[in-house]
């Protein structure tokens, strides 16, 4: 069976961005298992069902839309560090991000505080104004995330709204213009 990845390689002075394979199932299910990582994601451990749900999700993104999910990784060791792209999820909130690229990043307790998150997502980001033109992306943050939302307001990201998310408070945040 050939298997052959979509996803971009994008690299950086210490990270490569890179497709899902089946084999980082295992890094996944670890790093979704992490209280510090779904605390103000999901909210709970995620079963290994739906982290391959998850990770067939963000491979079948990047063949619909173009864009998607990346893998991070230490660049010197191969190390898994987390998840980090841009995707249109389709979320139910208001006001509608339907249309508008999303933001996202998530990484191992392990590479919290490293700077990881700035690299990684400086990258995609740049990536994806050489690709589709257009700087303006959004992204929603856990107003209890504080770590986060400093990384959204380092990578040029300003409140734009306070709405909900599946019954939590959640903070909406853009960079680059807004679409009249």
């Amino acid at each position: 069976m050939l298997k052959q990845s979509c996803t971009p390689i994008i690299e950086t002075e210490r990270l490569r961005l890179r497709g899902h394979r089946e084999d980082d199932l295992a890094n996944c299910v670890a790093m979704w298992s992490e209280e510090a990582v779904t605390r103000f994601t999901v909210g709970r451990q995620l079963t290994e069902e739906e982290i391959w749900m998850r990770m067939i999700r963000h491979v079948g993104h990047w063949v619909l839309k173009g864009y998607g999910y990346w893998i991070v990784e230490e660049k010197a060791t191969g190390t898994f560090l987390g998840e980090a792209g841009i995707a249109e999820f389709h979320r139910g909130i208001e006001p509608s991000i339907v249309g508008i690229p999303e933001a996202g990043w998530v990484f191992a307790s392990a590479a919290h505080g490293k700077g990881y998150g700035f690299e990684a997502a400086s990258a995609f980001l740049a990536w994806g104004e050489a690709h589709f033109g257009s700087p303006r992306s959004v992204c929603i943050i856990d107003p209890g995330n504080a770590a986060s939302l400093n990384l959204a307001a380092k990578l040029g990201y300003t409140e734009e709204a306070r709405t909900d998310f599946r019954g939590k408070p959640t903070i909406l945040l853009g960079r680059g213009r807004p679409t009249p």
